[in-house]
């Protein structure tokens, strides 16, 4: 057995126990999962909207995502499959204001998430108007053309206002119509509501029934649509 001399255990002694305080006192790393995106299947096929402030909407082709225009019917599915847990990792990495902007949504939550996205001046307006998100949102079933027209709104917006968007999707440009939509109690309209909703808004009539509702449920929207088509 080798003995060594005492100063030369203590200096060991000591550099090991150096090494071993090092080792403790190094910040041990914390790995987290980001969520990138939100997945859902729509006729069989994965599709996904990617991170804030992207927000770009895809498709998966064997094994490559390919940007799309968000399609009406997979965006119906998509509201039918993502739960309240698979948007709430999602809203944290969203910003405070667009996330309770959302939050006004049960139902058509991406429709407001793009609309956020694509027209992030609008976000105070649609926020105090939220049904009017609806007719955005589908600028282009409402005013015909090949694909959306983003930076047409945002630019129609910077110009002329809320009222000039209003203007733009055929909308009468008046209080009168904030003041209606402001009534409406489920900002989540169906598609199929706006366009009678459009043409009812520059009926004298009809605005006149409107305006004297409190409070304009789903519900009395069909009610005075039916009216309006018999």
């Amino acid at each position: 057995m080798i003995s060594l001399p005492s100063p030369l255990r203590r200096s060991s002694v000591a550099r090991a126990s150096s090494r071993s305080a090092t080792v403790a006192r190094r910040p041990r790393r914390v790995l987290c999962s980001v969520p990138l995106a939100l997945t859902w299947s729509h006729g069989g096929i994965l599709h996904r909207v990617t991170h804030w402030p992207e927000v770009r909407f895809e498709r998966l082709y064997g094994t490559e995502w390919i940007a799309l225009a968000a399609a009406a019917e997979s965006l119906a599915t998509a509201a039918k499959t993502l739960t309240a847990a698979d948007w709430s990792p999602y809203l944290e990495f969203v910003p405070v204001a667009v996330r309770e902007f959302i939050a006004q949504f049960s139902f058509s939550r991406l429709e407001a998430l793009q609309v956020a996205g694509r027209c992030p001046a609008l976000l105070a307006e649609l926020t105090e108007t939220p049904a009017l998100t609806a007719f955005v949102s589908a600028h282009v079933d409402l005013r015909g053309g090949a694909g959306p027209r983003w930076s047409e709104i945002n630019a129609v917006h910077d110009r002329n206002g809320l009222y000039g968007v209003l203007e733009w999707l055929g909308l009468p440009a008046s209080r009168s119509t904030l003041a209606i939509l402001k009534n409406v109690v489920q900002p989540n309209l169906p598609r199929r509501f706006l366009e009678p909703l459009r043409q009812m808004l520059w009926q004298p009539q009809a605005l006149a029934s409107l305006q004297s509702a409190p409070a304009l449920t789903d519900r009395q929207l069909s009610r005075y649509l039916h009216v309006l088509a018999a």
